[in-house]
Parts: C-alpha cells; structure tokens; sequence
C-alpha cells in the first residue's frame, strides 16, 4: 500500500466517465489521497435512499441530512481502525467475525455483548446480536446517556419530583426514548427555584412592599392600572379647561360626535363610547366613582374603589381629587417596582410553595446521584455503540462507496441506493425510478437530463403516498400520457398503485425516431380528415336546415329554376385530374426506366430521405442523456456526467419477450377484417410489368414471339421500321397536278 497520494489506482470507462474501481482495503483506506474530482457525487441526501438511514446518521456527523466526501472520508479512516482488513467492507454482510476486529475495545465489547447473550462460544456477532443488547439496555434503569427517567428513582418522592421538573422545564430525551432529565435540567430548575425563593422572601421580610398583602395588594395594583390612563387623561382635561374656560367644550367632546353614534345599536362597552372621557369635564373637578361616568368604565371605576381607594385610603368615597390620585398610585409604587424585578422562570409554573418543598427536601442530590450512575456506564454503553457501528459498517458502507465515489453499482445493473423500485405500465417496466417530494420543482431541472420522464402518483391501501419520476428508455410514447395507470414495486416488493401526473417528452429510442415522421403525417391527415368532416357536417346541417325551410315555404315562393354545372368546377376536377395521373404515369415511368435491382433502392431511398432526420437528431440526444440533473433536483450533488447512452439506456426499460419454449397461434377470432393487400400488391406489380411489357423495357429479356413488338407490331412504342425495307416509288403524276411528296425512308 502507498501513501501521500502515491497509491496506484485502477480506473474504468463507465458511462462516458473514468470511474475508479475498489479492488481491496488499500483501495478503500486510500480514498483521502484520491482527487476528489473524480469522485462520482460529492454529496447525497440521507433520507429519501435505499440506504439504511441509521448507517446514514453515523456517517453524517454534522447531522445536517446529507452526506458529503469529508464524512465518507472519516468513516473510512474509523473503518481503517476498527478491521484487520477493510477490503472486508467490500464483502458487505450483517455480521463481523471476531478475528477480523482489530480494535481491541471494539472486540472486548463484542465478546462482552455475545456473552450477555448466551453466545459466549460465538466467533462472529451479527446485528441482531448488538440491537438486541442496544433494546435491553435502553430499557434498564441507567443506560450510560447521563440522562435519568422517572423509573430510575427508587423511593416515590424522587420519581415525583423528576416527572415535576420536567413538567415544568421540558424533558431532554433518554437512550429509551422516556422523557427525562439530565444533570445540566436539574441544575438549571433548583437554580430558578432559589431565585424565585429569594425574591418572595424579600416582600415577605418588608412589609412596606406589601401593605395589603401580598394578593391585596397585588390586586390593588392591577385595579390602578386597569384605569391609569383614563383617569389621567381626565384630570389632565381638567387642568385644561381651569386654564382656558374656552377649552371646556372641546375637552368634553363635541354634540356632533356624539350624534355620529347616536344612530348606531349601542353598548356600554361599545369602542365609541370608551373614547369619550370618565366623567364631565369641569376645571379642578374631582372624579366620580360611580353614578354620571362613562358607562363603558363604570366597572372598571368600580374595582378601583373597592379593591384600591377603601383599602389604602380610607373610608368609601364617591369621588377622588387629582390630589388623592397620585396619592394611591404611590402607596402601590413599590410593590410596582418589587414585582417588575421578578425572575422570569419556567419553575414558576410549579407554584412558590412546591418549589419551596422540593428546595428544602434534599430531593436534588438524589437525583443528581441517579444522574451520575447513569454517566458511569457511558463507557460500557459506549463499547456497545462502537459495536453497533462496526457492524453497520461491515453491512453498508462499501455499498454507499459503490454509489458515491463511483457508481459501479447503477453501471453493474445491481440498483443503486437511488433506484426505489420498478414501474409496470404500458406494456414494459422502468427500472430507473427515483422518489421525488415535489415533482413540479424537480422537473424544472430533471428536464435537463434529455429522457422521457413520466411522474407518477403512487398510493397503498391505508393512505399510504408516494411520488417517483421514472426513466423511458425503451418502446414509444404513443400511449403516454397524463392520467394513465401502472403499478409500482418498491425494493421491498410492495405494490402500489401509480398514475401518471406529469410528463417531460424526449426522444425514448431510435425505433421510436424512424417511424415518427410517418406517425406525424397520419396525424396531420386524420386532424386535416376530423376538420373537414366537421366541416362538412356542419355545412350538410346548413343544408338540411335550408332545405327544410324552403319545404315549408314551397307554397309561398316561384319554383326555382334547375341549378346549372358549373363549368368552370369541371375543368378544375379534370384539370386535377390529369395533373394527378400525369404524376403517376410519371413516376412509374421514372421506375420503368431503372433496372430491376435498382427500385428496391429508390424505396429504401425515400424512406431514409423522410426517416433519416429524425433519426440522427434523437440518436444525438440519446447519447447525451445525463442521469445528473435528475439525481442533483433529489438533494445530489453528482461531480461528473453520469450519461446513459443508447445501450445502456435500453437496459433500463424491459420490453415484454415471450418465454422461450413458448406456442403462440396467430389465429385471432375478432381480429378486424384485413384488407387483401397481397392481392393489390400483385395487380399492381402486374399492371407495371405489363406496363413495361407495352413500352418495350422488357424486350432485351424475351424471346423474339413474346416482345411487344412482335405482338403489337407497329404499334408498339418501341417499334422501328426494319432498315432493309424497301422504298415505295410513288405513281406518275398526271399531267398538270403537283407533285407528290417524298416518302420518309
């Protein structure tokens, strides 16, 4: 093995990329000297895989969701101390044989586990061995977490004292999952308690603090609160009208405003009247407690007096001065001022006398004992954690580095960690399906990849939801489309019922290229045919109602006159006619004028001429598409092009195939009545040949009988005069007529 970068590698073309290859443990404990550009991913998601999502969350160190090369790199290095030999993560397996454990207290605690098992004669520990000690560990009373439950107290005291404190704090979680309490809680709610304590017995030792007691004065402070703004702003109208008698009308409010309510259902507490002041405003007028107030504050006025003006003041009053206002607000400044410095404590929610009880009780040290003998086998539940790891490790971390430094494992056809299942629908079954959360954000950039993706829906029996995109890699999308049903198997061979939702159309195969010109034109003639019919429906209604109406007014009008050919429309048709069979007496002239040998290439001809577009442009985007944006739309982060290309592509997608040995009939007793095609095709080649025939191509090839010149003589179109055939002398001319013309040789 070398080190410091000088290892030597083995790399392979996989999908348009050099990928490296793990051959042994030096390959693997390697992995921090290879140059991270050639890792296949830098990053995956932990949730949303075909990856356990345990072994996920102990190589997700920052518990971020996601995992990224440095933690791959650490679990490596851990691995590198943990085995004799880390090629054996390439090996995978749910169980480590105790010889291959090179850690010394990870073997201790191995054989400490199987020993608690019964399996002391064991020489390997499986992961059903180490969750099985996990499970009766979390369920014992001190588990190592530092953490207590409420059944971790012996005595009822303490266990009511521990579920109390986390009534009122919260609880922090155990290792079992109970809600309990650690050392850091403890203090901080003895803490609270002492604060809260100790700021009671402040206004409990001063008396001045609480000169009606604690609740009475309490209650007297939030009766002058209730009212403070009010009554200040009246003495404040008062002063105000005492200084200018011309303010007193606007310091009342004025008749216009009151009639703005007057024609509104009122209530005494309705928002209107409480703006207006707590009594008439007159200069240096004392407040009345009771009688002509503002009826929205009549009760408010009224727990001022009784709870406030009787008790701090005196005697019952039916009214207090400015004077006996400021007064009362004094006598409660420092009961004010004590409680505004109050502690704010969650403990409070216990009530002062419990948490005087539970200070006093010695109840903390107890529990904080309880916490420490739980701390004390951190180490022992530590050593049992460590195994749990190694174990998972064994199973699962050769996989995650077969589908993130490279992806031998989508190339090799063994399902990738991305894979989640096999999508049946319309005659074939997708391989490559990925779970999506939002397929209409990840199609934004899913789209990009150049495959044919159809969304689908999938549900289960008990409301049961998913969401997968799956790759079209073989076949035709003439019947894909929005709404349509499959069924889905996930890689646990569940069923779920799948509907396509959405679509993103993109070449599927060369097959599908060469006939889509030809699907396209039947289209086009059967949109064009579906138009006219229509047209023509529309326009025979037009007639029908024409013809209708002129029958029920028969009576009424001149007959018509017949209506004459338009000759015009007759030349037209004859004219099209013509032009039509002039090209196809063309065409088949053009043929006749080949060789025999030659037709069947001026067919394959036209046909690349229409196909062979179409062609070219989807094997160009074939070969481009790119399993990366699907992957980077999930939460990836794929550092090279995984590509998918025409082969490997076509591998994705299952095609039915009928199993071999198997007997088919091919008689079908409601097939569709077949037009005789091999009849047309015959009189056609017949009538060409004949064809031929009368234009003398074939003559070269038949005997001296059978050549239409021969037969037809003379009329034949190939006919010449023989060479050797002698010239017609004309007769004499009688005298005085012109001559004769010559004869053409």
């Amino acid at each position: 093995m070398a080190a410091n970068g000088k290892h030597s590698w083995k790399f392979v073309r996989i999908g348009g990329v050099d990928q490296v290859i793990f051959r042994n443990g030096a390959d693997i404990i390697n992995i921090r000297h290879l140059d991270q550009k050639l890792w296949m991913a830098l990053a995956m998601p932990t949730r949303g895989v075909e990856f356990d999502p345990k072994t996920a969350d102990l190589i997700d160190t920052d518990k971020d969701g996601r995992i990224r090369p440095p933690e791959v790199i650490a679990a490596v290095k851990w691995a590198e101390g943990a085995f004799k030999d880390p090629g054996d993560l390439l090996r995978g397996g749910d169980s480590v044989a105790l010889s291959a454990i090179k850690d010394a207290n990870l073997l201790a605690g191995a054989r400490r586990i199987l020993a608690s098992l019964n399996k002391s004669e064991a020489q390997a520990i499986s992961l059903a061995d180490v969750s099985d000690t996990v499970k009766v560990m979390a369920e014992t009373r001190f588990n190592g977490d530092g953490v207590v439950i409420a059944e971790s107290a012996a005595s009822d005291a303490a266990k009511k004292a521990i579920e109390d404190i986390i009534a009122a704090l919260g609880p922090v979680t155990d290792r079992s999952g109970k809600p309990g309490l650690n050392q850091a809680k403890l203090d901080q709610f003895f803490a609270e308690a002492q604060a809260l304590s100790d700021w009671a017995a402040k206004g409990e030792a001063d008396k001045s603090l609480t000169p009606l007691g604690f609740d009475g004065t309490a209650a007297a402070s939030a009766a002058i609160k209730a009212v403070k703004a009010k009554v200040d702003d009246f003495f404040a109208r008062c002063r105000v009208a005492a200084y200018d008698p011309r303010a007193l009308a606007a310091v009342n409010r004025s008749e216009a405003e009151y009639l703005a309510i007057a024609a509104k259902e009122l209530t005494v507490t309705a928002q209107e009247v409480a703006g207006f002041p707590l009594a008439k405003v007159e200069p240096n007028a004392a407040l009345p407690l009771a009688g002509a107030v503002n009826p929205a504050w009549a009760a408010a006025l009224a727990t001022l007096s009784s709870a406030a003006i009787t008790p701090l003041l005196g005697a019952a009053r039916n009214s207090i001065t400015e004077v006996d206002w400021l007064a009362l607000q004094a006598r409660v400044a420092a009961f004010d001022a004590w409680t505004g410095g109050k502690p704010a404590t969650a403990a409070e929610k216990l009530g002062l006398a419990r948490l005087r009880e539970l200070s006093a009780s010695g109840v903390k040290d107890k529990i904080a004992e309880l916490v420490k003998q739980d701390a004390a086998l951190e180490g022992e539940f530590g050593q049992i954690a460590g195994v749990e790891k190694l174990v998972r490790f064994q199973k699962d971390l050769g996989e995650l580095l077969t589908n993130f430094v490279n992806f031998c494992d989508f190339y090799g056809k063994n399902w990738a960690v991305f894979q989640t299942g096999t999508l049946y629908l319309d005659n074939r079954s997708c391989n490559l399906c990925v779970d999506v959360t939002e397929p209409g954000k990840h199609a934004t950039l899913a789209g990009l990849a150049g495959c044919y993706l159809a969304y689908c829906d999938c549900t289960r029996p008990g409301g049961l939801k998913r969401q997968v995109v799956a790759v079209l890699s073989d076949g035709d999308s003439d019947n894909l489309m929005v709404g349509r049903n499959g069924v889905f198997y996930d890689r646990k061979g569940q069923d779920w019922d799948a509907t396509i939702t959405k679509v993103i159309s993109n070449p599927i195969s060369i097959r599908e290229a060469f006939w889509l010109p030809y699907k396209k034109l039947i289209r086009m003639v059967e949109e064009m045919a579906a138009k006219r019919a229509a047209a023509a429906e529309a326009e025979s209604d037009k007639k029908l109602s024409g013809a209708a109406t002129a029958i029920s007014t028969a009576d009424k009008g001149k007959p018509g006159e017949p209506k004459k050919v338009d000759v015009g429309t007759v030349a037209a048709l004859g004219v099209a006619v013509g032009a039509i069979g002039a090209a196809i007496t063309g065409l088949a002239t053009g043929l006749m004028s080949l060789a025999a040998w030659q037709i069947p290439l001026v067919f394959i001809g036209i046909i690349l001429i229409i196909s062979l577009p179409s062609m070219i442009i989807a094997w160009l985007k074939l070969r481009k598409r790119n399993l990366g944006p699907i992957l980077d739309a999930n939460g990836w982060a794929i550092n090279n092009c995984a590509k998918m290309n025409i082969p490997f592509g076509k591998s994705l997608t299952d095609m039915p195939i009928l199993p071999p040995g198997s007997e088919r009939s091919l008689e079908d007793p409601f097939a569709e009545k077949q037009r005789p095609w091999k009849l047309y095709i015959t009189l056609v080649v017949i009538l060409l040949v004949a064809f031929a025939w009368y234009r003398g191509k074939l003559d070269s090839n038949l005997p001296g009988k059978l050549k239409s010149t021969s037969v037809l003589g003379s009329n034949a179109p190939a006919w010449t005069p023989p060479t050797n055939a002698p010239v017609a002398t004309p007769p004499p001319a009688a005298p005085g007529a012109p001559a004769a013309p010559a004869s053409a040789t």
